[in-house]
């Protein structure tokens, strides 16, 4: 098991970084084959396909999208099988009446959150991490 576990050493240890460039969530049928586009997740479900890409890629292919949002990567190497990190943020940014939808890669978790609202967001992790 690689990455940290331990809630306490996450929190403190967490710095956020906003991703340039303004995301949308896109969803295609499960029939439809695979777009050949860079996105930043992709995940297939069974009603469909949803990716995360850019807004400007998503209105070049004449696409429709919802939630226009800000990446924020948390650069901390978090285990997968970490208890409790992502919900201790997502209740934080509840507090401050904020949605986040949460991605967790292997290396690190990222979390897109309304356009407009990163900078709140960003100041609610550095509070934090700042214990």
């Amino acid at each position: 098991m690689s990455g940290e576990t331990n809630l306490n050493a996450l929190i403190k240890s967490m710095s956020a970084v906003l991703i340039d460039g303004l995301y949308v969530f896109v969803t295609l049928p499960a029939d439809q084959p695979p777009l050949n586009i860079a996105a930043r997740m992709m995940f297939q479900e069974a009603e469909g396909t949803t990716y995360i890409i850019l807004k400007s890629e998503a209105e070049a292919r004449d696409l429709s999208f919802e939630f226009p949002c800000r990446m924020i990567t948390l650069n901390i190497h978090s285990s997968l099988e970490a208890v409790g990190f992502m919900a201790r943020i997502a209740t934080a940014l509840a507090k401050h009446d904020m949605g986040v939808n949460p991605v967790s890669g292997f290396f690190h978790d990222h979390l897109f959150v309304p356009d407009g609202r990163e900078q709140d967001a960003l100041a609610v992790l550095a509070e934090m991490s700042q214990g």
